[in-house]
């Protein structure tokens, strides 16, 4: 729902309460953002709409992409900020800035090995399975493998670092005097209003996806599909920007998933699908290349009979699986169903045995299928599993253009001095559509940026 209440105004003249660097949202962006401005000598405060921090990090996998970092090299893994910029231009087809690529792809390694060594982030590298269009094995992750336990890790950085967090407190009124901004009027949950000043302010609310009236303008494709991010992407950002004269850029382009289980609503590891899994629709039969990747799954399977498919692996590729979280809760609830044979598969997903039967003896194992996709050596074999699964919007990923330090820029190429953004509040390096989303980019633009807008002083 649009809030009708988000608007740019002149500054009140006095304020409440004031700050030196002020933060507006409380997911991976603002954290680390946080983090980066108390170790550069600010005086911070990070304001959050929720009860608690999580946002639309708390629903990922929490895994970022860097290339080079120490993690990487004690894993023995070879790789250079080059090849990682190559891989993100190549899968948006060069409709990305480059000089936003060399930005995010040259700073990721410096801010995972500060937040290892600084803040005590046990990241490792998902090391068993390789993500579309990565070319090196480069996804840090948690132990769990799990967002929610990434936001708990910096949210308890931020609280050793005497960080204050107020929670609660919606934004509605950016306060600002031609180019440079003043400060913000949030709202209580008591309905009551209060005014924040600031030096600096750094804008980590996230995209969109949540306000239906933007997606619908947008990305009209995908407004059909379950919304699975975080229900305060309402786009506070992309309206403060067209009151102040920020300039935006792709706005049309977004993260999907088609591989949610339906309709229990949890991710389902694209692992499952690199790993050797298909999708079938509902009369058993493939109807695309799987291994395009999970954001353009989404309106692959949305384009099908019932807007559903299934997802088909087996119980190796499963063991794999479970190293995440939500394939855990997936398979203790029952959304994931297992059989000995495909008959007993096919029945258990309400699906015709004798078109899966044909369609998984059609897998050419260490060839290529007609849909263009290259398959392993290793078939699938029983036991198998199956998940019902649909297609979803996740985050979105246009949104205000930053230059090198993560300012805002004006249309005309200026930069706001006091203002910045980061995470899916800004534009990041998917393209234009749902088919340039490299794995992980989502994190990887709120924790670099994020990085750089809290220690730009």
């Amino acid at each position: 729902m649009t809030q009708t209440k988000v608007r740019a105004a002149p500054p009140p003249a006095s304020f409440d309460i004031s700050c030196e660097t002020l933060i507006i949202g409380a997911g991976a962006c603002g954290l680390v953002a946080a983090l980066s401005a108390r170790e550069a000598g600010q005086e911070v405060l990070v304001i959050e709409a929720d009860a608690v921090p999580s946002g639309s990090t708390a629903l990922s996998a929490g895994l970022i992409p860097a290339a080079g970092t120490k993690i990487q090299r004690h894993a023995g893994i070879e790789d250079t900020t080059e090849l990682f910029a190559a891989d993100i231009q190549t899968k948006a087809k060069g409709e990305n800035e480059q000089a936003l690529v060399h930005l995010l792809a040259g700073n990721a390694a410096e801010a995972i090995d500060w937040l290892a060594e600084a803040h005590g982030l046990p990241f490792s590298v998902v090391t068993n399975f390789d993500y579309p269009g990565h070319s090196r094995r480069r996804m840090h992750g948690l132990p769990t493998r799990s967002g929610a336990e990434l936001i708990d890790a910096l949210r308890t950085a931020c609280e050793s670092a005497e960080i204050d967090i107020i929670c609660e407190r919606r934004a509605e009124v950016l306060f600002h005097e031609d180019i440079l901004i003043r400060g913000v009027s949030v709202r209580r949950p008591d309905g009551g209003v209060e005014t924040i000043g600031c030096d600096r302010l750094i804008l980590a609310c996230n995209g969109f996806g949540g306000n239906r009236t933007l997606v619908d303008r947008h990305m009209p494709e995908i407004g059909g599909g379950l919304w699975f991010g975080h229900d305060g992407n309402r786009g506070e950002a992309v309206i403060w920007a067209d009151e102040i004269g920020a300039d935006t850029q792709h706005l049309g382009a977004y993260q999907g998933h088609g591989n949610v289980a339906d309709p229990h609503g949890i991710l389902i590891t694209w692992a499952v699908i690199t790993e050797g899994g298909v999708q079938v629709n509902r009369d058993g039969q493939r109807f695309w290349d799987e291994s395009q990747g999970y954001s353009e799954a989404a309106r692959a399977v949305l384009s099908q009979p019932g807007g559903e498919a299934f997802a088909i692996f087996d119980d190796r590729i499963a063991g794999i699986a479970r190293q995440f979280e939500d394939f855990k809760r997936a398979e203790a609830i029952g959304a994931v169903h297992k059989s000995n044979t495909i008959t007993g598969l096919a029945q258990a997903l309400g699906l015709p045995a004798e078109a899966l039967k044909n369609t998984l003896s059609e897998i050419p194992q260490g060839g290529t299928d007609g849909f263009g996709r290259s398959f392993g050596s290793t078939p699938l074999a029983a036991p198998l599993c199956g998940v019902r699964v649909t297609g979803a919007l996740f985050h979105t990923q246009g949104g205000l253009r930053i230059n090198d330090r993560a300012q805002v820029l004006r249309k005309d190429g200026t930069a706001f001095p006091n203002l910045f953004a980061g995470g899916g509040a800004a534009c990041g390096v998917s393209g234009q559509g749902d088919s340039g989303y490299l794995s992980g980019n989502g994190l990887l633009t709120a924790v670099v940026l994020g990085r750089l807008a809290g220690r730009a002083g």
